[in-house]
């Protein structure tokens, strides 16, 4: 099974995209958010889920750990399938469908293609009540993008920008774990901490993040 690429973008297509790594091209499905970050001739860091059946094997592409748990994640849902998930995670960021998923935010799923409204009622009320799907740890923070290196080690002008990052998750995580210890229940906690999130009532931070989160719970 394959977990993770790192190579360079060979070729990108529609709603595909090849990895070089050491020589060997592998085709990778990508939604559209991913595809648009992708540069040929660059390096990536490409985090993998291998579907497997009995005719064929094949890898879908995410740029970031949480995307790809995600992914998985949305498809546990009944009526979802790979399309509509890849959907999901064109319209919403991984930290916004954490978001969505907390507040059972119907709309926010709606938002994507092919997601009526019936369906995106199906999924808030599935996940919303649900902690964050596991994510795989990896070594030394590997980055979503990797930056092509000059000869002299430096990066090189041609590397793609790097892409907003999901991994806020650690401060997010780290309030909900604070107000749980305070007494909170998971959900409440997870409420009222995605409340303020999408509000953009907090600074930066975690200490920023359970304080705002507690003026909400205290409303």
């Amino acid at each position: 099974m394959i977990g993770m690429l790192k190579g360079t973008v060979a070729a990108i297509g529609e709603e595909e995209a090849v990895i070089d790594v050491h020589g060997v091209g592998y085709l990778v499905s990508a939604g559209n958010r991913t595809l648009s970050r992708l540069e040929i001739g660059a390096a990536a860091v490409i985090h993998v889920e291998t579907y497997v059946r009995e005719d064929a094997l094949k890898l879908f592409g995410f740029l970031s750990e949480a995307e790809r748990a995600w992914y998985v994640r949305l498809q546990s849902v009944q009526g979802v399938g790979g399309k509509a998930a890849l959907a999901i995670l064109d319209a919403l960021s991984a930290s916004e469908v954490e978001t969505a998923a907390a507040l059972g935010d119907a709309s926010a799923f709606e938002r994507a293609r092919g997601v009526g409204k019936k369906l995106a009622q199906r999924i808030a009320v599935e996940l919303k009540d649900k902690a964050p799907p596991p994510r795989r740890r990896m070594a030394g923070g590997h980055q979503t993008l990797a930056a092509t290196l000059a000869d002299d080690g430096t990066a090189s002008a041609e590397a793609p920008p790097a892409p907003p990052s999901d991994e806020d998750g650690a401060a997010r995580e780290g309030a909900v774990s604070a107000l749980i210890n305070l007494g909170y229940g998971e959900s409440e906690a997870r409420a009222a901490v995605a409340g303020v999130i999408r509000g953009g009532k907090a600074g930066e931070g975690e200490a920023a993040l359970i304080r705002a989160a507690l003026k909400e719970l205290a409303r």
